[in-house]
């Protein structure tokens, strides 16, 4: 299926970069298969962000800012134009060799054409829950299709924003393929986030493309964004993807050639004030993650199975299940139901070597790990935990039962995946761990100095990728001096181990899934029933924590929970939903009118639905 938003007249203007007289209309997508030189056909020839490498004590190192001659192989350049200016970018550290990538990248190319002729095209690529397998060949053969469907028939041009939808598949991850080689910017997002959610996104990201799961599709249509085209995929009809793609007889797609330092993806990822902060990521920067966690704390093999609970919607998953594993010619099982009692079968069946999820999970494969019919785990050799903090007493209990050493870690979408954690002997629990190579880190004041050893702060940290938030003021809080300030609150002992206290917002983390209050209050206002809302995370012993919401109703209004919970679940994606809803004649406030949340998080305050 394909459908049409509204043309670019009706938005008012298109809001990409066209560069060249004569160039390709970018949101419209009038064109037809993209030329892949350095310098595109247009003429355009733009800057790359590739910064002056200089030298420090620490090791070579980029100075934020352009850097004269290198041409970025996009056409549309809305994504690259769009970055903060370059004194508000973090330093980016280079310490180690394998981060010293070539100035023309495509990490497409370097994940499955490269991977391909070190390893051929027989080994097993990607699994799924009901036994297929797909070949390292037949994934280069269908993201190759997919990708020649992209240009020669949808008219995307490199630089453009294609949004994917779906949940866990290997066809998801074929598409995140094609469009990396595509040259186009990858805008991931979660199957079951709901239209509002998806109309902003579309938004910031001025989004030309979709490729969407058939049966997701619904809330993309809801979200009416204006002049997006939306392809499904496992559908049915000629103008399916998939069929699509099975009918094109073209040769091996070749790769855009994009700069390192071009735009590959765009994550999103709320603050607290609710509203999605597109967290935008280079080519470089995808490589960067496995060449830095993967290979120096999982340090994954070729032989390794990897399958986890976190959706490639999340870079958690993105990297763990599909980034990492094709770095090094391993493969992946991609789960659509990746729950706890669905993760271990699934190690049992497919011998996973290496396994992501979070602590609540782990917590919970405790009692399936019981009894003689316990699935067999002998297959595991990593767990990695990440996404909220892990107890002592869960990582005590997962490696009392099964003898495995749960690695902790902690990421950011602005950083794109694992920069703290601790393998094999040096990990102490209770703790997160230590710098992982190539990164710095350390706990400073309000201020940005840095505090003793021992005293709570904020956690700062610098490495081979940084926050460049797309369009947002908001990068002025999160980097601070040259270094990215996660907004957690850590200690560092005087071994430099670091441990987590809390988070320094108002972020709620369940399940490892975060939850900007602000947001959901928004949702619940938008219930005309609902005259004020306040939304803060209580302890809980399974999730981590759970969101509450304390409302004040309109009068005479029914003081019903269930419906108000029913009606956020419409307007976002489930997880946001309030576990419990507390009923209020008013909320707190000092004398200026001021929310006081502190109050609303003391225990006993007040008891809900």
């Amino acid at each position: 299926m394909e459908t049409h938003g509204a043309t670019d007249d009706e938005r008012g203007g298109t809001p990409t970069g066209r560069g060249a007289e004569g160039a390709p209309d970018p949101a419209t997508g009038t064109t037809g298969t993209p030329s892949t030189p350095s310098t595109p056909s247009t003429g355009i020839t733009g800057t790359g962000i590739t910064g002056t490498a200089t030298t420090t004590d620490s090791g070579p190192r980029h100075a934020p800012g352009p850097a004269p001659g290198t041409p970025t192989g996009h056409v549309d350049t809305f994504a690259r134009d769009h970055l903060p200016p370059p004194e508000e970018w973090p330093v980016l550290l280079q310490d180690l060799p394998e981060l010293r990538y070539p100035e023309r990248l495509n990490c497409g190319a370097e994940l499955l054409d490269a991977t391909v002729a070190r390893h051929g095209t027989d080994r097993p690529a990607f699994r799924s829950a009901d036994g297929t397998v797909w070949s390292y060949g037949e994934l280069r053969d269908r993201v190759d299709r997919v990708a020649h469907v992209l240009t020669g028939e949808l008219g995307v041009v490199p630089g453009n924003r294609v949004l994917l939808r779906g949940p866990t598949s290997p066809w998801l991850a074929a598409c995140w393929l094609a469009v990396m080689k595509a040259g186009a910017v990858a805008v991931t997002v979660l199957d079951r986030q709901r239209a509002p959610e998806l109309a902003t996104m579309c938004e910031i990201a001025r989004v030309s493309h979709a490729l969407c799961a058939a049966g997701a599709v619904d809330d993309l249509i809801k979200a009416g964004v204006p002049g997006l085209r939306v392809t499904t995929y496992g559908g049915e009809g000629p103008d399916d993807l998939l069929a699509r793609a099975a009918a094109r007889g073209d040769a091996p797609y070749e790769a855009v050639d994009t700069a390192a330092d071009d735009v590959a993806l765009i994550a999103f990822t709320s603050g607290t004030t609710g509203r999605p902060k597109g967290c935008v990521h280079f080519h470089r920067d995808v490589l960067a993650i496995a060449d830095t966690f993967a290979r120096h704390v999982l340090k994954a093999r070729a032989d390794d199975v990897f399958a986890g609970s976190p959706p490639l919607g999340f870079t958690f998953g993105l990297g763990g299940l599909v980034v990492f594993p094709l770095r090094v010619g391993a493969s992946a099982v991609l789960l659509e139901q990746a729950g706890p009692r669905h993760l271990l079968p699934a190690v049992a069946e497919h011998g996973v070597s290496v396994l992501f999820t979070a602590p609540t999970a782990y917590r919970a494969m405790l009692d399936e790990l019981q009894g003689a019919d316990a699935p067999g785990i002998a297959s595991l050799r990593r767990c990695v935990s990440a996404g909220e903090n892990l107890p002592a007493a869960t990582w005590r209990a997962w490696y009392e039962r099964t003898g495995l050493r749960i690695i902790n870690g902690i990421g950011a979408t602005e950083l794109l995946h694992i920069f703290i954690s601790a393998a094999d002997d040096d990990i102490r629990p209770g703790t997160t761990g230590r710098p992982v190579p190539g990164w710095r880190a350390r706990v400073v004041d309000a201020s940005g100095a840095p505090v003793p050893d021992g005293r709570p702060g904020l956690l700062a940290v610098r490495g081979p990728v940084g926050c460049r938030y797309l369009a947002d003021p908001r990068q002025r809080e999160y980097v601070r001096d040259g270094w990215n300030v996660t907004g957690d609150t850590y200690v560092r002992d005087a071994d430099g181990w670091f441990r987590y206290v809390a988070r320094a917002d108002d972020m709620i983390i369940s399940a490892g899934y975060n939850i900007a209050g602000p947001e959901v209050e928004e949702a619940l206002l938008r219930h005309p029933d609902v005259v004020e809302a306040a939304v803060v995370g209580r302890p809980d012993e399974r999730r981590g924590q759970v969101a509450v919401a304390y409302v004040v109703p309109r009068a005479g209004a029914p003081r019903d929970a269930e419906r108000l919970r029913d009606f956020v679940k419409e307007e976002l994606v489930p997880y946001k939903c309030p576990r419990e809803v507390v009923f209020l004649d008013a909320l707190p406030r000092t004398a200026t009118g001021k929310l006081q949340r502190f109050r609303l998080r003391e225990p006993g305050s007040a008891s809900g639905a």
